[in-house]
């Protein structure tokens, strides 16, 4: 394992710095270099303000998100992963285990980084009505960073609860904000999303990568039901099309939703997008240009490589097997997972327990060592020559599987039992899953309550490791949906939220004292 230097900063230090490299003398941040041009002096183009909105998706991209930590965050607060052995870095195992804390290195990573999201978005929001060259392409900018900031105050705010709320650049590091109520973020967060349905195009052909209404849209519908919204939240979902060149659908084939090839397919709405370069496209610093252009997330997940997480038991043994009763097995397991005797590298290499580095799991009483096949490249080579090997592998962000799973929550929320049914179905009747539809024996489909266990069923199962079941957990718990939580450890009102990072409480004066509970 490599050892990282882990720099801790609160937000605002992590804003003000992104604001001030290479533009301030030393002494003092109201002082401007004449030798360098500032922030409000360059935005007067439609060219510098795409350069402005790239900036904040290398921010996205950085080891501080979806490269690395985002990952890791979330799968960390769920049920669907567990430890790989002791290779798990010890901050991982806290988050894992319950045991995080306020100078946890990856709260503070993630923290930090949403934060200069937010800042180059806020950016580019506050200097696009200064760019009149091409004010369609100007507007649909200004709306990509809206619903860039609205997706890191959703971080923001389902992890640690009300956040400091920041909305144009501070001019001074004494420009502190306190904790807004989850409410008010909410609020910012509804308005940033419906502004961007409003200006960005559904899909775009040749601009890949970048947000777009339906993302705008869905997210949007994560975030209504996560607030209690189901009829909000299916407005906005089925405004997604499904037909026409700009339609999303299931692809027939699961795994293209996973693997290199068959990225930006007809069921992706939104992906982070991602470069194999081998060990030469990936550092552990910073979030230049070429600093995350592979993700780590192949070499931290793979069989054959740090295998640092592993499915969990829950998860392995929620696909519906005939070995415990079901009518037939889920082919989603192998499309999930790798297990010993399974074949890669094009079928030229078989996995091997000696392959897989540390812990074994349980599938139905069997011990077996069983890894994670989504997202890792080994399907199509065999063991990489170097001992660090990142990937190229897309991170989908939001596919149209996610969408027809939410409408069915919407549906059976807002009493529609048959409607939520047969949009379950829909996901069972993929080509090559082709699973028997509910009801089946294990999931009678006769009640509303019914109706919730088939779906916190088939979304694991659909989703698992895809980083949304903490989102899930933390929707349902408030709901009283879990007779046992399914953490293990949960502490009634200490578990739901992360700690507020300790170089936030000590260098934000406004949020001193305003830790959440339990930390």
């Amino acid at each position: 394992m490599k050892t990282k230097k882990i720099f801790v900063w609160s937000a605002l230090t992590a804003i003000i710095v992104a604001a001030t490299v290479n533009s301030c003398k030393k002494g003092s941040l109201n002082t401007n270099d004449p030798n360098n041009v500032t922030i409000n002096q360059y935005y007067k183009t439609s060219d510098q303000l795409t350069k402005g909105v790239n900036a904040i998706y290398v921010a996205v991209h950085s080891l501080g998100l979806v490269s690395r930590e985002w990952f890791f965050i979330h799968d960390l607060r769920s049920d669907d992963v567990a430890s790989g052995g002791g290779q798990l870095e010890a901050p991982r195992g806290q988050l894992l285990n319950g045991n995080g804390n306020p100078t946890n290195p990856v709260v503070s990573s993630v923290w930090n980084t949403w934060y200069t999201v937010i800042f180059r978005a806020n950016v580019v929001i506050e200097n696009g009505p200064n760019v009149t060259d091409n004010t369609a392409l100007r507007d649909r900018l200004v709306g990509e960073a809206k619903f860039l900031r609205a997706w890191a105050y959703f971080d923001l705010v389902s992890q640690w609860g009300g956040v400091p709320i920041y909305t144009s650049a501070p001019k001074a590091v004494t420009d502190y904000q306190p904790r807004s109520s989850e409410a008010e973020v909410y609020a910012l967060i509804i308005k940033d999303l419906q502004d961007a349905a409003a200006v960005l195009p559904e899909k775009s052909a040749t601009d890949k990568g970048r947000a777009t209404a339906s993302a705008a849209n869905a997210m949007l519908g994560r975030v209504l039901m996560q607030n209690g919204d189901y009829a909000g939240a299916k407005a906005a979902l089925l405004k997604i099309p499904t037909t026409g060149v700009n339609g999303y659908s299931l692809t027939g084939r699961y795994l293209d939703n996973f693997e290199e090839e068959t990225e930006f397919n007809s069921e992706s709405i939104f992906e982070i997008v991602f470069v194999d370069k081998g060990d030469g496209g990936f550092n552990w610093g910073g979030d230049s240009p070429t600093s995350a252009q592979s993700t780590v997330r192949n070499q931290e997940y793979n069989p054959i490589a740090w295998r640092n997480l592993i499915p969990s038991n829950k998860l392995i043994n929620e696909f519906e097997n005939t070995a415990t009763g079901a009518a037939k097995s889920d082919p989603r397991f192998h499309y999930t997972c790798y297990q010993t005797g399974d074949t890669y590298n094009k079928g030229a290499s078989v996995l091997t327990d000696g392959d897989q580095n540390g812990n074994s799991s349980v599938m139905n009483g069997v011990t077996k060592k069983i890894s994670f096949r989504k997202f890792m490249i080994i399907y199509k080579e065999g063991l990489p020559a170097a001992s660090f090997h990142p990937g190229g592998n897309n991170q989908r962000i939001i596919r149209y599987a996610e969408v027809i799973l939410m409408l069915a929550e919407c549906e059976n929320e807002l009493g529609n039992t048959a409607a939520a049914v047969n949009y379950l179905n829909m996901i069972r009747s993929r080509a090559d899953v082709d699973m028997p539809p509910y009801p089946t024996a294990q999931y009678p489909v006769g009640s509303k309550a019914d109706v919730v266990k088939a779906i916190m069923h088939e979304k694991i199962v659909e989703m698992g490791c895809e980083e949304t079941r903490n989102i899930d957990i933390l929707r349902w718990r408030k709901k009283q949906y879990f007779t046992t939580d399914p953490l293990t450890y949960f502490k009634k009102g200490r578990d739901e939220l992360l700690p507020i990072p300790q170089a936030e409480l000590d260098n934000n004066p406004k949020v001193s004292g305003h830790q959440n509970p339990g930390y």
